[in-house]
């Protein structure tokens, strides 16, 4: 009896203890049943439209208009065969591979893409785009310069052959792509098709008025990847930059892209998050190697070490640019956790010269070589026409001779300065230059340079990164690149421009833009 009743009471317990943990499953089923809830309830709350704006608009076709805003906006709606990832790196977006095969590309496409219209994309759109781009004056026609002719393999399949050797031409490869059946029959430039395109991209052109334009979330779009929490975009138009501004002011558009750095004189300082980017523009001194003080590296050396660019930056450009050290740094992935720049160390930029013979005599460095006297004395050439460098030629100037360094300032006309630099009839030059997105230095290193400068190592290392598309291999020859243009100096990197991406508080997500594509990542922002 006894043992049966142990039996009971031991029943009883296990029954208890299981309905205790069925209570407790079911109040935690409850409980993460309510927070789904109340998630989805926020998520619904969540505002799926974003405003965006637009001063000067002259049309929404990518190839035909000249305003950077519009350039920027169209990435939403159409989309190029090669893309560029945070990092400046080539990605595929409508080709899925390609091949170089001497001075060609066979570029395959990517299937059962679809523009807003239901058509189906295909090589002829390819071919169409090209053509139009090398007929038309656009701000990617440089882009298809080397082109000579498109030939469609089949309708997935294009082969581009150029008139020469390209490197690295796909990264040219970034243009929008156009629907040739939207516009067959139509004569491109003047058709009233320009004013709402169709295109491949995440959003679509859903409404044209004067006074705004509307883009809704292309439901069919192929990247399934890409589904934006974003249902509408509208894009207001105004007539003059100052009404965007005052715009954004109160509330009436979420985001701006600018140049401007006296942005806050006109929006204030509150309610919006500013993000610089650190832009394509790209200031440099180049040193004329064949000058007989600046072909001995101590000269350039010290020059190097005796520029402060944060003074520079701050007293001739207001801060209004970000310093650079080497032409890819401004976060391109062959040019990572790198600084080329030599700094600025004015003992250092002293004991060069001294241990190559020179001594500063009356505030000028000298040394006497087979019964001549040299003295360190440079011309430095600008264009008078940009007073912004004039400013910073002056900077310069005036820190070199600081530290012994005579530098006359030669301010030219455009022609003259143009001449000068083609015929390298210069002592020290301040150039700038846009950069291609193709991390191509040629320009920098490559046969004819700005600098007369000659290298057997680099002359090497340019011809592999040409015949190679081993990214471990084209990261070492550029790390290794970056290093000799540390010990060679054949140029200093003073500055690239400045953008400002400003947004409202209320936009959320994670907002990383680049210079190529201020909306990147906008499939994870909402408000």
């Amino acid at each position: 009896m006894k043992s049966n009743w142990i039996k009971y009471v031991f029943v009883v317990f296990i029954i208890l203890i299981l309905g205790i943990a069925i209570y407790i499953i079911r109040q935690d089923e409850e409980v993460k049943k309510q927070e789904e809830e109340y998630t989805a309830s926020n998520q619904d709350d969540r505002v799926k439209e974003l405003k965006l704006g637009i001063a000067g608009f002259d049309t929404i076709n990518p190839i035909l208009s000249k305003n950077k805003n519009v350039q920027n906006i169209t990435k939403l709606i159409y989309e190029p065969l090669v893309n560029l990832t945070s990092d400046y790196k080539a990605e595929p977006c409508l080709a899925t591979e390609w091949a170089k095969d001497g001075n060609s590309y066979l570029i395959k496409l990517r299937e059962n893409v679809r523009w807003s219209d239901g058509q189906a994309f295909t090589a002829d759109d390819v071919k169409f785009t090209i053509d139009r781009l090398k007929d038309s004056d656009t701000i990617y026609s440089a882009n298809v310069q080397n082109v000579v002719g498109v030939d469609i393999v089949d309708d997935y399949t294009v082969r581009i052959n150029l008139d020469s050797d390209v490197p690295f031409f796909e990264y040219n490869l970034t243009f929008p792509i156009l629907s040739s059946t939207y516009y067959q029959g139509e004569d491109f430039a003047t058709s009233s098709k320009n004013s709402s395109p169709v295109g491949t991209g995440m959003f679509k052109i859903t409404d044209v008025q004067p006074s705004y334009i509307t883009l809704s979330k292309n439901t069919s779009y192929w990247n399934k990847d890409k589904d934006s929490v974003l249902e509408t975009i509208t894009v207001n138009l105004y007539s003059s930059i100052g009404e965007l501004y005052n715009s954004f002011k109160v509330g009436g558009i979420d985001l701006i892209a600018t140049d401007n750095q006296n942005l806050q004189d006109y929006i204030g300082t509150i309610g919006y998050t500013p993000r610089e980017i650190k832009g394509r523009e790209h200031t440099f001194l180049a040193f004329n190697m064949a000058n007989q003080y600046l072909s001995r590296p101590e000269v350039r050396k010290a020059i190097s070490y005796s520029i402060d660019k944060d003074n520079m930056n701050s007293n001739a450009l207001g801060g209004k640019c970000l310093t650079s050290s080497f032409p890819l740094d401004y976060g391109n992935w062959l040019y990572q956790n790198q600084d080329t720049s030599s700094g600025y160390n004015v003992e250092q930029a002293k004991k060069e010269l001294t241990d190559a013979g020179w001594t500063l005599r009356s505030g000028s460095w000298q040394k006497t070589e087979n019964r001549k006297t040299l003295r360190i004395e440079l011309n430095l050439l600008v264009r008078a026409s940009d007073s912004t460098k004039v400013a910073v030629a002056q900077n310069i100037q005036g820190q070199l001779q600081a530290q012994g360094i005579r530098i006359n300032i030669v301010q030219a006309t455009d022609e003259q300065y143009n001449n000068a630099i083609n015929s390298r009839n210069f002592d020290i030059a301040l150039c700038s230059m846009t950069l291609s997105p193709s991390p191509n230095l040629d320009t920098f290193f490559g046969n004819n340079n700005i600098a007369n400068y000659t290298n057997e190592e680099v002359t090497n290392i340019l011809n592999e990164t040409k015949n190679t598309t081993d990214e471990n291999v084209l990261k070492q020859d550029y790390q290794r690149l970056a290093e000799i243009y540390k010990t060679d100096i054949p140029y200093v990197s003073l500055y690239n421009n400045k953008y400002t991406i400003a947004y409202s508080s209320s936009l959320v997500g994670d907002i990383t833009p680049t210079w190529f594509n201020q909306f990147y990542g906008i499939e994870g922002w909402y408000k």
